[in-house]
């Protein structure tokens, strides 16, 4: 009886173990997935942005990096569908920024 136990229990163990080798393989392989996505889309922003604009999105991702993450796939998919036919350059960029940012609300408050 105690044997059938024992064996039981080792063989959840393993069971366990494998589950655990799994799972982690599979998050690796995300992550490699991932590193080639950005890879990706690094080179099709070099590709696509002057330098001064490249420079600009990047200083834009310190301090909000999800809205440049939608700048960036944007630019991308523009850039993928052949939208875009020379580079952008920093002016071109602000533009670009600015139809992206939502208006700012002004909200006044008068005191009687």
């Amino acid at each position: 009886m105690e044997d059938d136990e024992l064996a039981e229990i080792r063989r959840r163990r393993r069971e366990q173990m494998q589950r655990q080798a799994m799972d982690q393989q599979a998050m690796e392989e995300e992550l490699e997935r991932q590193k080639q996505m950005e890879s990706q889309i690094r080179l099709i922003l070099m590709q696509v942005l002057e330098p001064e604009a490249r420079e600009r999105l990047n200083t834009i991702k310190l301090t909000r990096p999800d809205f440049a993450r939608a700048v960036e796939q944007q630019l991308v998919m523009l850039a993928q569908s052949g939208r875009i036919r020379q580079r952008i350059t920093d002016e071109q960029l602000k533009d670009l920024l600015k139809q992206l940012v939502p208006a700012k609300k002004d909200y006044r408050i008068t005191r009687k």
